[in-house]
Order: structure tokens, then C-alpha cells, then sequence
């Protein structure tokens, strides 16, 4: 079981990997027709709120004690998992 300074680093790597992946995504989207971009950028908006709503929650555990963050695991993994399951999907109807 990771640590919680281990789980943190982790998480904040994923982030900026989700970051990244939003990013591509965006410059994507400026490169298509004006009707498809209206589309993609309510998916963007989305997948920011998700990605800020992440954010929030990685900033809990880090405030949290070494004997709570455990318990805010989950809702951080699945915070994380949301945001990797809006990028597919955005991903998949850009192709």
C-alpha cells in the first residue's frame, strides 16, 4: 500500500498527464470547423470542472492527517477515474 506522500506524487502525476491530454485536446478542437468546435468546447468545460473538482480533492488529502487521507482515497481515485473516462470519450468522438 502506497504511503500517503507516494499516493499524492501519483495522483499529481496523473493530473498533469490529464492536463496534457486536455491540452491536446483543445488544440484539436481550434484546428476544426466553427460548428464542431461549439461541440467539443462544452466537452473541454467538462472536463475542466472534473479536472478542478480532482484538484480539490487531491488538495483534501494533502491537508489531510496520515490517519484520514486513507479514507479520501477512494474519492480521489474516483474523481481521477471520471476525468480519464471524459477524456476517452471526448477522444473517441474527435476522431
Amino acid at each position: 500500500m502506497d504511503t500517503k506522500d507516494e499516493f499524492v506524487r501519483k495522483l499529481h502525476s496523473k493530473l498533469d498527464q490529464c492536463n496534457n491530454e486536455i491540452d491536446a485536446l483543445v488544440a484539436k478542437v481550434d484546428q476544426t470547423e466553427e460548428q464542431v468546435q461549439a461541440e467539443f468546447r462544452k466537452q473541454i468545460e467538462a472536463l475542466h470542472s472534473k479536472r478542478e473538482e480532482a484538484h480539490k480533492k487531491l488538495h483534501e488529502v494533502e491537508q489531510a492527517s496520515e490517519s484520514a487521507w486513507g479514507d479520501m482515497k477512494m474519492g480521489i481515485e474516483m474523481a481521477v477515474d471520471n476525468i480519464d473516462e471524459a477524456i476517452n470519450l471526448a477522444k473517441s468522438r474527435f476522431k
